[in-house]
């Protein structure tokens, strides 16, 4: 199977089961085993196997073959083998800890999300642009705020600032697993008497 084809399958199936934060990295420049590293994130031990078997499915429905699946066990770091891409799927704690966009992620592959394109359907240009950065839009709440700022200051009224709209509701930063980081201790407090 064509590497933009089986990419595009293997990101509409994860998408299928609500994958978070899925990553296309092209990694032929670095190893001949495999062209593509794809990491998504599932919330929980079911959903990391339901993701895992959906790309398992996906693959083998166009045609694909799935050589191996690891880690459907626990569910917490599922990864699936087809071939010529290693589909990583992981609870965001440990993604966090293993950081595999920092290994694998030096060329990200510019892929559609969201439902942008039907399953099955031919690979857009955007999917083949490996080396142009993926750049990010600004909020248009941020845009239309700042404007209507600046249009109540010049008419002469005294102009409340623009009230920030609440950030996207992010976790803090999952901590790393007990068993592999060495627990810290804090210095002790001084307290006032």
């Amino acid at each position: 199977m064509e590497i933009t084809k089986l990419q595009r399958v293997i990101v509409d199936a994860l998408e299928d089961v609500k994958a978070q934060d899925i990553r296309v990295f092209n990694t032929s420049h670095l190893t001949g085993l495999f062209d593509r590293v794809v990491v998504a994130s599932g919330t929980s031990n079911r959903q990391t196997k339901a993701l895992a078997n959906s790309v398992r499915e996906g693959v083998k429905d166009a045609g694909g073959e799935v050589i191996s699946m690891e880690g459907e066990e626990t569910g917490e770091w599922v990864l699936v083998d087809c071939g010529d891409a290693v589909v990583h799927i992981m609870q965001p704690a440990l993604r966090q800890y293993y950081n595999l966009e920092e290994i694998w992620g030096d060329k990200p592959v510019r892929i559609k999300l969201g439902g942008d394109t039907q399953r099955g359907a031919s690979v857009t240009a955007d999917d083949t642009e490996e080396d142009a950065p993926v750049t990010k839009k600004a909020p248009a709440k941020k845009a239309a705020a700042k404007k209507t700022s600046a249009a109540s200051s010049s008419a002469g009224g005294t102009a409340k600032p623009a009230r920030k709209s609440p950030a996207k509701s992010a976790a803090k930063p999952a901590t790393k697993p007990a068993a592999k980081a060495p627990a810290r201790k804090s210095p002790a407090r001084k307290t006032k008497a």
